[in-house]
């Protein structure tokens, strides 16, 4: 059974399906079935197994109590599939994604399942102690607040205010993804775990323990 507010956050994936393998295999062999798991989003594009790390996830899900989020390339991908104009997800990494679908299926073409996957992800998490999202909420005011406002919701999967300002108006943790960086960010009321997996000069995925804040890293193995 799950501990109340006890989670393990897991990092940007980008693609890189054999490093997330590894990083899960630790984690679930420390903590099994007594957390939650929240991906913060970013599953697919730029690396080269975005199919694979969605089958992962899919498969996990039916055997742990998992969160996933939404990060701006899955919304990006999500854009695209509902108008295949919008060639800006090409522009971020796009090309990838749709390339491991067409050496895994023979076709650019993403399953109904997979689609309802990322169609189901959420914006953001909230808990009593923690509050998970991709990018990060307003700085400006209380998350209780941000949470109700709809226009507000591209800063979940966009934003990077909160690392460019000493100055925040929240009331709990902040654990966000989006900006890859060498090492997490740790602050009193943020935590950011994307240590750029895909990025040559970053290479690790990261998770992070809560309410602990034990840190794990996997290397790069994908490429």
């Amino acid at each position: 059974m799950n501990s109340p507010d006890s989670y393990v956050a897991i990092g940007d994936i980008h693609g890189c399906v054999k490093s997330l393998e590894v990083l899960m295999a630790d984690l679930l062999a420390q903590f099994g079935s007594d957390r939650t798991y929240v991906f913060l989003g970013d599953y697919v594009d730029r690396g080269p197994h975005s199919k694979e790390v969605v089958d992962y996830l899919l498969a996990l899900n039916k055997e742990y109590s998992c969160v996933f989020l939404r990060g701006n390339h899955d919304a990006m991908l999500l854009n695209y599939v509902e108008d295949k104009t919008w060639l800006k997800w090409f522009e971020n990494g796009g090309t990838a994604t749709m390339e491991s679908y067409r050496k895994a299926l023979g076709k650019e073409q993403i399953p109904l399942e997979h689609l309802r996957f990322f169609t189901n992800t959420r914006l953001f998490y909230d808990t009593p102690e923690f509050f998970f999202v991709h990018g990060g909420p307003p700085i400006d005011q209380p998350i209780s607040e941000s949470i109700k406002n709809e226009s507000l919701y591209s800063s979940f999967l966009w934003s990077r205010d909160h690392l460019n300002s000493t100055y925040n108006r929240w009331e709990k943790t902040v654990i966000f993804g989006h900006t890859p960086v060498r090492s997490p960010i740790q602050e009193t009321n943020m935590i950011g775990i994307d240590t750029g997996c895909v990025y040559p000069q970053f290479g690790k995925l990261t998770a992070v323990s809560l309410p602990e804040r034990h840190f794990f890293q996997q290397k790069r193995i994908d490429f």
